[in-house]
């Protein structure tokens, strides 16, 4: 089942995205939490060409990417896991949740760090809040994730089938969470105690920087509450709420050229 798996990872990978990509844009348009500001044909158009670009330009950069550095691990028994001898199953489930905690921690620097938030800007600079805008990511944010999760995937031995698994977690989750979807509250209430929600995640695009910078978690949402950066609603309310950033409101920030340029640019 597992050689099955990473033989056929470029299907998995493009079908769960474009089934997850497909549920919640109908959701969307069948209830959604906000009324958006901006021209939804125009956002789409840019932030999934950005997600082509990418997805053409990373393996061209990047030939040995996370699965591939995974696989170098296993064979020459490097990092923790390939030492210690625990149950493949345990170690699995490990490996994904230490990969979701880096990612948090990942994320939370590249909010403190102003050269590393040049690039991230790009995925805060989009006025609305939808199911596209999770995976609106500049290209070099894109490489240096990539290089940060190999290296944790050498220092820590984390197998091939764990690395596909949380690949695709991830960029379920980030679709799910980005969506401008209608919870109810009471459901909300629930699954936020393990996962981020839409609702959870909604505050983290706040144009309010003490909320921007809250919220970092992409699948598990203990991580926030567990180092306090945790903010359950928004003040403004999610219906009134301003999304983005105050320095890019022009509408021609959403274009694809402007995503490209603007970590170079000032604000």
């Amino acid at each position: 089942m597992m050689d099955v798996m990473l033989e056929k990872q470029n299907i998995i990978r493009i079908s769960v995205f474009l089934i997850v990509l497909l549920v919640m844009a109908l959701w969307e348009v069948k209830s959604p939490k906000k009324a958006l500001t901006q021209p939804k044909w125009y956002r789409w158009l840019n932030n999934m060409g950005m997600v082509v670009f990418n997805g053409v330009l990373l393996p061209i950069v990047l030939p040995f990417l996370a699965i591939s550095v995974a696989f170098i691990a296993q064979e020459k028994q490097l990092g923790l896991f390939n030492i210690l001898t625990i149950n493949a199953v345990l170690t699995g489930v490990l490996s994904v949740i230490l990969l979701d905690l880096i990612i948090y921690w990942q994320h939370r620097i590249f909010h403190q760090v102003p050269l590393l938030w040049r690039l991230h800007r790009v995925h805060h600079a989009d006025q609305d809040i939808d199911v596209t805008t999770g995976s609106r990511f500049h290209f070099i944010e894109i490489w240096l994730s990539m290089l940060i999760k190999m290296l944790a995937i050498i220092l820590f031995g984390i197998s091939p089938i764990a690395v596909l698994v949380f690949e695709v977690l991830l960029n379920a989750s980030a679709m799910f969470n980005h969506s401008n979807v209608q919870i109810r509250p009471r459901i909300d209430k629930y699954l936020r105690k393990i996962i981020v929600t839409p609702d959870m995640h909604r505050v983290h695009h706040s144009i309010h920087v003490n909320e921007t910078n809250s919220n970092y978690g992409f699948c598990l949402s203990i991580w926030d509450k567990w180092f306090v950066s945790y903010t359950a609603q928004p003040k403004d309310g999610h219906s009134d709420m301003l999304i983005g950033l105050k320095s890019f409101r022009h509408p021609k920030e959403q274009s694809l050229l402007a995503m490209l340029m603007q970590p170079f640019r000032r604000t």
